[in-house]
């Protein structure tokens, strides 16, 4: 895991500083988030013929490699832009990042 999402705060007694934050490109933003939806868009539809088509090997290779694709690019966003999901399935830096905007959504 990575250490930026290790303890909130690694010196107890240090006094706590409130959090600034970092300004970002939103053109990079956008950008980098309309890849990762772009790769999403097609996972979704080789899930759908997959249903249909079980045994098509080379469908079945192509989503993992997509798959394996979207995990690294989803990793780099969140670690530049901070979490795309939710409930668990993306990390948060301290404090707490859902409370900054835009959230993907806003885009």
């Amino acid at each position: 895991m990575d250490e930026s999402y290790a303890q909130p705060h690694e010196r107890p007694n240090e006094p706590h500083q409130p959090h600034q934050p970092q300004a970002f490109d939103l053109e990079t933003y956008r950008a980098e988030l309309e890849r990762i939806q772009k790769i999403d868009f097609a996972l979704v539809e080789l899930n759908l013929y997959l249903d249909t088509h079980p045994t098509d090997m080379q469908a079945i290779q192509q989503f993992n490699q997509l798959a394996q694709n979207r995990r690294t690019m989803a990793y780099a966003f969140e670690s530049k832009f901070g979490p795309l999901m939710g409930f668990g399935h993306s990390f948060s830096r301290f404090p707490w990042q859902w409370v900054q905007t835009p959230w993907p959504w806003q885009v």
